[in-house]
């Protein structure tokens, strides 16, 4: 196996989501891999326009079968791991955060109340004694739902006052030594709230804690998020959940896997999605569901059930390309001037969407249909829009297997950015829609990118982009050309940026030094 990690491969924990009490928590304990070992299927149009089966086994599997990972669990993984020496477990493993067991009755006995302050600090007990076992220097917490706040409660309370010593000092970002990378699915990092009520619903919540659901409210988020040593300086007043401490956690090590289909979460016969509201994944609102300043990822998917987040093709893809990608990618609008000759009444929305060559699915979706595009700022006279809009981060693995086409392995890393520009009318929060065509976009157009990774003799990557409209053939069929090839303006070392205009065409509406910015930045892992 060689050195624990240095093939990226640590052990990862999985941390699950809130079961309420009573039957949903016998439920989940009864299921031995708390519900991340279950997959679905899917279907999608073939060529005479018929559904067509498209099976996804589970995130877990896909690690096992593709990343070669192993699940002792033997029983009881936590006698397993009491009963082997040291840095004799694979660190190649997949471990479950069993934290509801004590809280069933469904072994004859009582359940005890789930804490979920316990929850946290057992975390911190599995990951010490995983940590033993297997000689790796870190782990990778994995988490859905609630399983996300436990991995920050760990990260921001727990492992900073266990490591306070007998002075007390406190060290935000001690979780660091423990945990490498984090990758949430729709967890509420700002708390749950309502569509509707006018905040009544939250405060009944809150006050009377029904069936424990208040961690979900700032009050209890403040206290599990924040050591009392550092509650005068980050006071209940200024607490944001969404934010972590800028000397924390390091957030390029967090990514957040934001889901925005209410209409497939079917809890409580679909009340809990017409509560929340259609701007959200049927639990959790999409502004909810990020924390300020990590690499996030949204795809249509419910919070949970059928079509959920974690038992979804494009919550792996997501997942394995943060955990072990070497290359970051960043793309930011830069340049527009659009809604020069508009009134000020008219919005512009960009719809955005990534794919990946190989893959299925869409990696990243951001759409008015789901009520997410990405608002453009209105053009005003003597205030130009140069500012790069951040638009989405992603990474890529230049050790994952690459597609073969016409039998040879490709040799550059390809994806496709998808843009649509649409505007409406919407004057003191009315619509008006007297020239408005619905459903028909102002400028769309697909940014086809692709990315050699860096070699032995040169640190840096290269890459090459298209727009859709400028390619003859068929997108499958483009092969690059030296024209093609984006110059690296960026003289920071380690790192590569380039721009491409838009097409020429589209410049006198978008602006004439309209485009994207792309970043590449090769990537490692801190031990």
């Amino acid at each position: 196996m060689g050195f624990p990690g240095d093939d990226g491969r640590l052990p990862v924990i999985y941390v699950r989501g809130f079961a309420g009490t009573g039957s949903a928590i016998n439920n989940a304990v009864d299921d031995p891999f708390y519900g991340f070992s279950q997959g679905s299927v899917h279907v999608r149009a073939d060529g005479n326009g018929r559904a067509k089966f498209h099976q996804f086994e589970s995130p877990m599997l896909r690690l096992v079968t593709d990343h070669k990972y192993e699940v002792p669990v033997h029983g009881d993984q936590w006698a397993f791991l009491n009963g082997v020496d040291s840095g004799s477990v694979n660190p190649a493993s997949v471990w479950i955060h069993r934290f509801y067991d004590d809280s069933a009755d469904t072994f004859g006995e009582e359940g005890e109340r789930f804490s979920f302050e316990d929850a946290a600090r057992d975390l911190f007990e599995l990951i010490k004694l995983v940590l033993e076992k297997t000689g790796a220097p870190k782990v990778f917490l994995v988490a859905h739902s609630m399983g996300g706040l436990i991995c920050r409660s760990l990260l921001q309370r727990v492992i900073p006052e266990t490591l306070a010593g007998t002075e007390g000092k406190i060290d935000p970002a001690a979780g660091a030594r423990y945990v490498a990378r984090v990758f949430t699915y729709a967890t509420p990092h700002g708390g749950i709230r309502f569509a509707v009520g006018f905040g009544l619903l939250e405060k009944i919540r809150d006050v009377l804690g029904v069936q424990g659901a208040d961690i979900f409210g700032p009050d209890r988020m403040y206290e599990y998020l924040t050591p009392p040593a550092l509650r005068r300086r980050l006071t209940r007043k200024a607490f944001v959940g969404t934010q972590m401490p800028d000397d924390g956690f390091p957030l390029d090590e967090l990514f957040c896997l934001v889901g925005s289909n209410p209409g497939d979460y079917d809890v409580a016969l679909g009340l809990s999605s017409k509560a929340v509201g259609a701007r959200s994944d049927g639990l959790v609102q999409i502004d909810n569901a990020a924390v300020q300043g990590a690499p996030l990822a949204v795809v249509h998917r419910s919070h949970s059930g059928r079509y959920g987040i974690v038992n979804s093709e494009e919550g792996y893809q997501n997942l394995q390309r943060f955990l072990f990608g070497d290359l970051k990618i960043e793309v930011e609008l830069a340049g527009f001037t659009v809604g020069k000759a508009a009134p000020p009444e008219v919005e512009f929305q960009l719809d955005v969407g990534l794919a990946i060559r190989g893959l299925p699915v869409m990696v990243h979706e951001q759409s008015a249909a789901h009520f997410c595009p990405v608002q453009i700022e209105h053009w005003k006279e003597g205030d130009p829009i140069d500012s790069p809009l951040p638009l989405l981060t992603t990474f890529l693995s230049s050790k994952a297997p690459r597609p073969r086409v016409g039998g040879r392995e490709v040799p550059r890393l390809r994806h496709a950015l998808m843009l649509r520009l649409m505007s409406i009318r919407e004057k003191e929060g009315h619509f008006f829609f007297d020239d408005h065509l619905e459903q028909t976009e102002d400028w769309q157009d697909t940014l086809v990118v692709d990315i050699e990774p860096p070699g032995e003799d040169r640190p840096l990557p290269r890459a090459w982009a298209a727009w859709n409209s400028t390619i003859p053939s068929a997108v499958r069929d483009w092969n690059p050309e030296d024209k093609d090839q984006l110059r690296d303006m960026d003289n920071t070392p380690g790192r590569w940026r380039g721009h491409i205009g838009v097409p020429d065409f589209a410049k006198d509406f978008l602006g004439a030094k309209a485009g994207i910015i792309l970043t590449v930045t090769p990537r490692t892992l801190v031990l």
